[in-house]
């Protein structure tokens, strides 16, 4: 169990391209979703992950990832209610820290959204120049709404 500190932020411009270090598809899914809880499915590469993440409490909240084997993904992505979420994830290093951008696709094509994950609530941590207005706790962004 950990507890997972993160930031969200829209994206302004295309100038993480140039400074990212690699790229990788994700394809993922809810298999339950509640104001408690999330049970997300991920595909991040060749790594299938389950994900159970607790409620939001500001910018923090409880984490518990599992690998899972990769020939139990397409079943159990079968189970997803929603919106099946592809995105293409960069992960930029920026002045210590690394930011994750995901540009999504299919109809979410247009939504690109960076993250950045803390130690803890008080870290202070730079501004890269494609970052735009905090959504952090905005609903709207939040990977299970979409």
């Amino acid at each position: 169990m950990s507890t997972e500190i993160e930031h969200k932020y829209l994206v302004i411009n295309n100038s993480y391209k140039e400074m990212s270090t690699s790229s990788c598809e994700i394809v993922q899914g809810y298999i339950d979703r509640t104001p408690q809880h999330v049970v997300r499915l991920r595909r991040y590469g060749q790594r299938c992950l389950l994900t159970i993440k607790g409620k939001n409490s500001g910018d923090k909240r409880l984490e518990f990832e599992y690998e899972i084997p990769e020939s139990d993904f397409p079943d159990l992505l079968s189970l997803c209610s929603g919106r099946i979420i592809r995105k293409r994830r960069w992960l930029v290093p920026y002045q210590g820290f690394v930011w994750e951008v995901d540009e999504f696709q299919g109809d979410l094509n247009g939504l690109t959204v960076a993250e950045i994950e803390l130690p803890d609530s008080s870290s202070h941590y730079p501004f890269p120049p494609f970052v735009g207005q905090n959504v952090t706790n905005d609903p709207r962004y939040y990977n299970s709404n979409l």
